[in-house]
């Protein structure tokens, strides 16, 4: 195994991960710049405001694309662990 095929196969993880997260750093920013834009405009100013609607968008995400990231990590999976006997062959 040489360094090409390290640096393929972190990209490939850090790809994954990015892909995988996405959806749910998306949402949380939405809805974080929508809040946000609310408190500015009825100068309500409570700290707490944020999170809940964070929360809740974050697991509505998550239960409607879980399933999409499940597969996406077990294809992953499944492909590096079947690619382990060329990757370490001779």
């Amino acid at each position: 195994m040489n360094e090409d095929v390290v640096v393929k196969l972190a990209m490939d993880a850090m790809t994954l991960t990015l892909k995988v997260a996405l959806p749910l750093m998306l949402a949380g920013l939405v809805v974080g710049l929508v809040v946000s834009v609310f408190q500015a405009v009825t100068q309500i100013q409570e700290m707490t405001l944020t999170f809940i609607p964070k929360i809740v968008v974050t697991a509505v995400v998550l239960v409607v694309g879980g399933p999409w990231m499940l597969d996406e990590l077990l294809h992953y999976t499944e492909e590096l662990y079947g690619a382990i006997p060329r990757l370490v062959g001779p």
